[in-house]
Parts: structure tokens; sequence; C-alpha cells
């Protein structure tokens, strides 16, 4: 065993015969992601009424993600990401992975970003999670769209960030 781990290091730290090897195509230039776009004074303001208009804008979402890191508050938002994200995957072995981690991250006691959800809301989503499914934390995510939408939507709409958006 020993030999044979021996003999592939010694192929892997060989020379090459040509520096050809180390040719690595690269683009020209580095893709960056596309920026999202500055919503008008007149889209921003319909963020007021509706927390699903908000989180369908790229800026939306990002402006709402800082403002709610701004609060200390952002595992609502992270969480109903990682929710919408959950629900995209087709493979079931990825959605048992990503279930795990989402159970791990948001939803378990003690949990590094634990979201507020009740006892009950809690239950369900765990019995949910023996068989994953695309449904599994709709519950749960249900109650953080509801808690954002009372509690932090209204904070983020009188912040002074809003403010500048619907000038």
């Amino acid at each position: 065993r020993a030999k044979e781990i021996k003999t592939k290091l010694g192929t892997l730290l060989q020379k090459p015969d040509a520096a050809i090897d180390f040719i690595i195509p690269y683009p020209e230039k580095p893709e960056k992601p596309p920026k999202a776009q500055k919503p008008s004074p007149e889209e921003a303001l319909q963020w007021r009424d509706s927390l699903e208009k908000l989180l369908q804008n790229p800026y939306g979402l990002t402006s709402f993600r800082s403002f709610l890191c701004s609060e200390f508050s952002e595992e609502n938002i992270e969480f109903w990401v990682a929710c919408e994200d959950y629900k995209k995957t087709k493979s079931p072995m990825k959605m048992v992975e990503k279930a795990k981690k989402i159970y791990e991250e948001f939803i378990q006691t003690e949990a590094p970003k634990e979201v507020n959800i009740d006892h009950f809301t809690k239950a369900v989503t765990m019995k949910n999670l023996v068989e994953p499914s695309p449904s599994s934390f709709d519950m749960a995510q249900k109650r953080i769209f509801a808690l954002m939408e009372k509690d932090s939507l209204p904070r983020f709409v009188r912040s002074e960030f809003y403010q500048e958006l619907v000038k």
C-alpha cells in the first residue's frame, strides 16, 4: 500500500516533458456577475407594500439583506434565500444534503443562525425532513416571511437607505 502511494506521488512529482503541460486556458477578462441595476423610485416605492416584490428584485434583495445585517438580524433573509435555493434542487441526493445543512444552520436548537419559529412549526419541519421534498421547509419559510413582512420591512422602509431610493 505504501509502495503504491509512493509510486503515484513519484509520477505526480516528475517534471513535465514540455512547458505546454502548464498552459491553462483563461478567459480574456474574468467575468463579473451582472450588477443589480438600481430601481426607479417608482419601483422602490412598491416595495413598501410588498415584501414579495422587494425580494424578487436583485437590488431590493441585496439592499434588504444589507439593512438586516446592519441590525444583526440577517438570519431570516439568509434562511429564506436558502429555502428558495433548496426548492430548485432536482437531485434527491443534493436535496438531502441541502436539507441537512439548512436544518443545522437555521432550525435546530442552538443553531449558529437559528431562526425564530414556534415549536409546532419546528416539529412539522423536522418531520418533513425524514423524507426531504421541495416543500420540506414551506411552513417554516412562510412563518419567517410573515415575520419579515410584519417586523423587518416596516423598519427597512423607514431607513435612510430606502428613503434615498424613493427620492
